[in-house]
């Protein structure tokens, strides 16, 4: 697993880079604020229920919760599981709102 700061994912997302960005929150916290990443809450990651991931083993998958605990958990499970290159986003949505002031 690599990390990925919210400034780094901003500029990438600015320059039009086509990403697979994951939301690894409950829907009620994706409803409140987003950034437009799939949602795919940890519990079904956890509980290997990633068949719609599948297709996107060897991509590059940007996994981001609120804070980052709950991402870097869904990169590790995985990571085994096989996926080869998963990015914990550090600092999560509370950081991507304190740099946007969003």
């Amino acid at each position: 697993m690599t990390n990925l700061t919210v400034e780094e994912l901003k500029k990438r997302i600015d320059a039009g880079e086509k990403l697979h960005i994951i939301d690894v929150r409950e829907p009620a916290e994706y409803a409140e604020f987003n950034i437009g990443g799939q949602l795919i809450p940890l519990g079904k990651i956890a509980s290997m229920q990633t068949e719609e991931l599948d297709d996107l083993k060897n991509e590059e998958l940007i996994l981001h919760c609120k804070a980052g605990s709950r991402s870097a958990q869904a990169c590790m499970i995985l990571e085994q599981l096989g996926f080869t290159n998963v990015v914990n986003l550090t600092g999560g949505m509370m950081a991507w709102q304190k740099m946007t002031g969003a």
